[in-house]
């Protein structure tokens, strides 16, 4: 409860957003491949961590990664 009133996320929101942060700079520092990045940031299932970084960014990875993160996070 304490974790939902200082973020205003679930537990798993925000473990899953700190990963897509993780997830996201390495992209931009082109440090493995987009599955490699998404295995070691902890997502088990490709097509799950593209789903979640296209919600969360607004692009797939491959393109998060040529446009080298110019949109960011929201």
């Amino acid at each position: 409860r304490k974790l939902k009133a200082l973020t205003d996320l679930s537990p798993n929101e925000f473990i899953r957003s700190m990963r897509l942060k993780r997830a996201a700079q390495m992209l931009k520092n082109k440090t493995g491949s987009v599955s490699e990045i998404a295995y070691q940031t902890g997502f088990e299932n490709l097509s799950y961590f593209t789903r979640t970084f296209t919600k969360i960014t607004g692009q797939r990875p491959s393109e998060f990664r040529k446009n080298r993160g110019i949109v960011g996070l929201r």
